[in-house]
Order: C-alpha cells, then sequence, then structure tokens
C-alpha cells in the first residue's frame, strides 16, 4: 500500500498547518463570541493531522487501520450525542480513551525495542506511560463519580496520601533504574501496573465538589502524556498539540483552584466534600420561606434588575431553554436581565456557559463572578437554579466551614433571593447554605424545568 504514501514534505506541510490550526482553535475558544471558530478549526485541524498520519510512508497495511476507524467512530458517534448533562462524564472518557492510547502506544514502542539504546528515549517512554497509566484509571474513576456509579462522596482510609506517595515513587524509582539498566525490561509491567493503580487511588477520595477541576488536571496529564508520545515516536505535531492541550490543562485548573481559594495539594490530597455531621442532641430546625410559581412571577415582573445564576441544578432539570423563554419575557417587559457564572458552577470547566450557549442566550448577558459581584446590592431579584455551593455566604462569614474563604456569588446582597431547588439537601460539598434562611430568600421547590416553565406561563398571562 506504499503508493498512498506521500513525500515526507508533504506530510510535514500538512502537520505544520495542523498545528496552527490546533493554537488558533486555543486562541479562538477563549472567548465565546469567537468559541465556534475555535471548535471548528480544530475539528479541521484534526482532520488534517490524521490524514497526514495515513500519508505515512511507514504504513504497511491500512487494513487494520480501517478496521480501527470504523470502531473508533462507532463509539465516538453515540459518546458526541449524549445530553448536555452527560458532558462532564463524556470528557472524562475522552480523557481515559486518550490516555490508554498513550499508554497502548508507549508499551508497543517499549517492547519493538525502538528505544531501548537511548536513555533520553526510555526518559520520556517512561513518563508516557506514567502519566498515561495514571490519567487512564483517574479518568474512569471521575467518570464514575459523575456517573454516580460510584460515590460521589470521598472514599478515603487511614495512610492514604502515604500509599499514594509511596505507589508513585516505586513507580518513578522503577523507571529510573529501567533508564539507567535498559536491560531490566521486568520493571517495565511494574511501572504500567503502579501507574494504573496510582489513578484509581489518587481519584477515589476527591469529592463531587472538586470534580471540575480534577477533570481540568486530567486535561492537563493527558496532554503532557501525549507531548511525551510525540517525542517517543519523534512526531512535532504530537508534541505540540500535546505540550497545548497539557500546558491550557494546567493552567486552567490553577485558575479554578484560585476560584476556589484552595490549592492543588487541598483538591488532590484534603478529601473535600464529607457530609457534615449534625451536632449531638438534634440539629435546630430553622425557619424557611417558600413561594408558590405565582408570587415568584409576579415579584420578578415587578423588577427592574435581575440576576440570573444557573448551577448544575438547571443541568440536571434540562431547564435552559425553559431559562432562555424566561431571559425573553422579562427583556420584553423592560427587566433588565444578567446571567451570574461562577468558575466552578457545574461538574466541567465552562459547564454553564456551554448550556446557556445552546439556549442561545446572547454572550454578552454572561457576566462573570468578578465583574458582577458589585452589581448585587443594586439587584432587585437574584434567582438561583440549582447553585448551591457557589452562593453560600458561610464561604465569607463562617471560619469553620471547609469552604471557608472560596470566592463566591454575592446572591445574598441582593434585595431579593430566590432559590430553585428540589429540597434542602446540600450541595457537593456536603455543606448546609445558610442563605436559605434568611429574611430575604424565598424557596422555589420543584424541578428547575417545570418551575421556570410555570413562571414563564404566569407571566405571560397563564397561556
Amino acid at each position: 500500500m506504499n503508493e498512498l504514501a506521500a513525500s515526507p514534505y508533504v506530510i510535514e506541510a500538512v502537520y505544520l498547518i495542523a498545528s496552527a490550526l490546533f493554537i488558533l482553535s486555543l486562541k479562538w475558544m477563549s472567548s465565546p463570541t469567537t468559541a465556534r471558530h475555535g471548535i471548528l478549526a480544530g475539528e479541521i485541524g484534526m482532520v488534517l493531522a490524521i490524514a497526514g498520519t495515513l500519508l505515512h510512508h511507514g504504513i504497511v497495511d491500512y487494513k487494520w487501520i480501517a478496521v480501527g476507524l470504523v470502531l473508533g467512530s462507532g463509539i465516538g458517534i453515540p459518546l458526541g450525542m449524549v445530553h448536555m448533562t452527560a458532558v462532564p462524564q463524556r470528557t472524562a472518557l475522552s480523557h481515559a480513551f486518550g490516555a490508554l492510547c498513550v499508554t497502548l502506544v508507549g508499551t508497543a514502542e517499549f517492547y519493538l525495542g525502538t528505544q531501548n539504546n537511548s536513555k533520553f528515549g526510555l526518559s520520556v517512554l517512561s513518563m508516557e506511560v506514567i502519566l498515561g497509566g495514571l490519567t487512564f484509571t483517574g479518568s474512569l474513576m471521575a467518570a464514575g463519580k459523575l456517573q454516580e456509579i460510584l460515590p460521589q462522596r470521598p472514599i478515603t482510609y487511614k495512610g492514604q496520601n502515604f500509599v499514594n506517595f509511596l505507589l508513585m515513587a516505586v513507580a518513578i524509582g522503577s523507571a529510573v533504574y529501567l533508564v539507567l539498566h535498559p536491560e531490566a525490561k521486568q520493571f517495565f509491567p511494574l511501572i504500567v501496573g503502579l501507574s494504573l493503580i496510582f489513578g484509581i487511588l489518587l481519584i477515589i477520595p476527591i469529592g463531587g465538589a472538586d470534580m471540575p477541576t480534577v477533570i481540568s488536571l486530567l486535561n492537563g496529564y493527558a496532554g503532557l502524556s501525549a507531548a511525551a508520545m510525540g517525542f517517543v515516536l519523534q512526531n512535532k505535531l504530537l508534541i505540540i498539540a500535546g505540550a497545548l492541550d497539557g500546558s491550557s490543562g494546567l493552567i486552567l485548573s490553577v485558575i479554578m483552584s484560585k476560584a476556589m481559594n484552595r490549592s492543588f495539594t487541598n483538591v488532590l490530597f484534603g478529601a473535600f466534600g464529607q457530609v457534615q455531621v449534625a451536632a449531638a442532641g438534634g440539629a435546630e430546625v430553622k425557619p424557611v420561606h417558600s413561594a408558590t410559581a405565582e408570587e415568584a412571577a409576579a415579584i420578578l415582573a415587578a423588577a427592574n434588575k435581575v440576576v440570573i445564576v444557573p448551577g448544575y441544578g438547571m443541568a440536571v432539570a434540562q431547564a435552559q431553554h425553559k431559562v432562555r423563554e424566561l431571559y425573553d419575557i422579562l427583556s420584553k417587559k423592560g427587566v433588565e436581565v444578567r446571567f451570574a457564572i461562577h468558575p466552578v458552577a457545574g461538574r466541567m470547566p465552562g459547564h454553564m456557559n456551554v448550556l446557556l450557549a445552546e439556549a442561545d442566550i446572547p454572550y454578552d448577558r454572561l457576566i462573570e463572578m468578578d465583574e458582577i459581584n458589585g452589581d448585587f446590592p443594586q439587584t432587585d431579584v437574584a434567582l438561583v437554579i440549582g447553585a448551591n455551593d457557589v452562593t453560600n455566604p458561610a464561604a465569607r462569614s463562617d471560619a469553620s466551614s471547609p469552604i471557608y474563604g472560596m470566592p463566591i456569588l454575592d446572591v445574598d446582597k441582593a434585595h431579593t433571593v430566590m432559590v430553585i431547588k428540589r429540597g434542602m439537601s446540600p450541595g457537593f460539598a456536603g455543606i448546609d447554605n445558610p442563605l436559605y434562611y434568611l429574611p430575604n430568600t424565598l424557596m422555589l421547590f420543584g424541578d428547575a424545568k417545570q418551575f421556570v416553565g410555570a413562571i414563564v406561563r404566569e407571566l405571560s398571562g397563564g397561556h
């Protein structure tokens, strides 16, 4: 099949164009107004990357490649058709598949012996399988937690951090020994096995509240493992794409950690997300004020400024399109409506932006936390839809709270706060929210989609 092979110069030119498109894609995706162009550029770049690889002169037979393309497409298309609520776990599975690919390629390269005479080659190959292995199993654990197959609360045991560090130290130590003594091939399965186990043990102690940061961090690991694979395969495109993916994932993780006022080490080793146990003798029953859809509609209709705060509850109920209807009808009545976006709202980076974009909410109505917090005292109504921890005022006032110091949306400073929620259960962090008991807060109990729909009907005259 070598007649299909192209000149190395043609392949390098294709790879160069693909690399440029990947860079532009990342740049354009930094803004909602150009994000669609970024997605398209990334897709075209990936098609070119695949095409350039298929034209490589080293390919002997395309039969198995065709089988792989068919199988991969058969898995990828259904994964891409999931509901928006499942995007976080689908993203985690994508990281897992990519990391598994990296690990398998690294294993094949090792046993083919192409890197055994080079200390640098063995070093990057070891890094490739360590990062790939831990990202594979870690991403599977994250997907399991997000899908609620695994408990969302941290699974902890005594001395877990010591065990985790010991496993990784042994894996890295074995890799160093293998680099210095390439003939000791028996250490390679140990390196891979320990990395796979480490990925499991790294993620299971992390609670659901930290999953957005974990997803971002695993994305960074996957990118770094791909960059290492690029060095092993001497493929410049893989190095560039992996470095872009890895660095952007790590930078985003830093940004999200700052948004929670927490460090990487606290996210990874703090077992954040345990449900707080009520004090002995029974917890104090606090009064809450609730309202009907008719009452909520009347309050919204009388307002001049409304800020809607979306959260994971909106995603679960698939309420974003009803929220769009609410936005439209309030805007027609002359009410100024904006959306307050917290960096870690939902279960993945940018989750709320994606949902609201799906409902065609204008980009200029989506306001980041730092920009909108100063406006809440002049806001007539803050409508919170399924957001819990990111609106919890205990983060400002309760030094004993696990989320103390975490920047939040200051919805409690609005004249009236309305919270749509199914019940009084705590959020991912397992922490009660004092917001619900404030005198200016009204609880709107029910499914977000149905309740927003009922408000829309009341505002439109009951039709």
